[in-house]
């Protein structure tokens, strides 16, 4: 079984920064990482392909140059190859764009069973990338995977975890899994991943590559845009209400009333 993982580089979340003229998260010269989600993504992926004894394994990620660094790390895990997505044209996509671009990829990899990618992305927290791409190949999709129980050549049977507990669902394949940190603990890259890694290749496709409609990728061809991007001043007044519990009791819910009420 051939299975895609879909990963993002990201800002570490100690060092992110906003382009004020776009809005967009300013990558170059920013230090990053693997987006952790996407971490538990590849693993599964590598237990999969281990659990079965054969298949292939391909990390893809979209971005500029530098994101070849977080596909490296990929291989250093144990991918079989990697295939970065990048052009000026993506530039500013926004989860619509990006997971259009991702599905070209996608079809142009071909005779896939499963495309994996984490939950969500640690810089937007949307959670739709991994959606958007089932929806542009119009193939099923189960979100927030915390276990895969059965895997065959035409399904899978999964637990997918919600508020309440877990839902076990079975799905036709191909098809597009998110999964949560639940589901693994993803290891370390061994000695001689690194060297693999050092000396592997690692091709650019871009937009021409893909054929990609224009009007559908990068800042143009995104329906949802950022118009502004601040932050909230701080809270001002607040109290402390001390004394025996009854009382302040009785205060809180006094002023709690006049808030509502007036």
């Amino acid at each position: 079984m051939k299975i895609i993982v879909l990963i993002k580089q990201v800002p570490d979340t100690t060092d992110v920064k906003i382009d004020p003229e776009t809005n967009t998260l300013k990558r170059e010269g920013v230090e990053s990482i693997i987006n952790p989600f996407d971490m538990y993504a590849i693993e599964e992926a590598l237990r999969i392909r281990e659990r079965l004894g054969e298949g292939e394994v391909v990390a893809v990620s979209m971005g500029p140059p530098q994101a070849e660094e977080a596909l490296r790390e990929a291989v250093s895990m144990g991918v079989d190859s990697a295939i970065l997505i990048s052009d000026r044209k993506f530039a500013g996509s926004d989860t619509w764009a990006t997971s259009y671009t991702l599905s070209q990829a996608a079809r142009k990899i071909g005779d896939y069973g499963l495309i994996l990618c984490g939950k969500q992305a640690s810089d937007g927290d949307t959670a739709q990338v991994g959606p958007g791409v089932s929806m542009h190949l119009n193939i099923p999709q189960v979100t927030y995977v915390k276990k895969i129980e059965k895997l065959g050549k035409v399904s899978a049977l999964v637990e997918r975890m919600t508020e309440e507990g877990y839902d076990i669902v079975e799905t036709p394949l191909p098809a597009v899994l998110t999964v949560v940190k639940e589901i693994n603990e993803p290891r370390l890259p061994s000695l001689k991943g690194k060297m693999k890694a050092k000396k592997c290749e690692i091709p650019v496709w871009t937009a021409e590559d893909l054929s990609c409609e224009e009007e559908k990728i990068g800042l143009d061809g995104s329906p949802t845009r950022v118009i502004k991007v601040f932050t909230p001043p701080p809270r001002e007044g607040g109290r402390i209400l001390q004394g025996d519990p009854e009382e302040v009791a009785k205060e809180l819910g006094d002023l709690l009333k006049k808030a509502i009420i007036g």
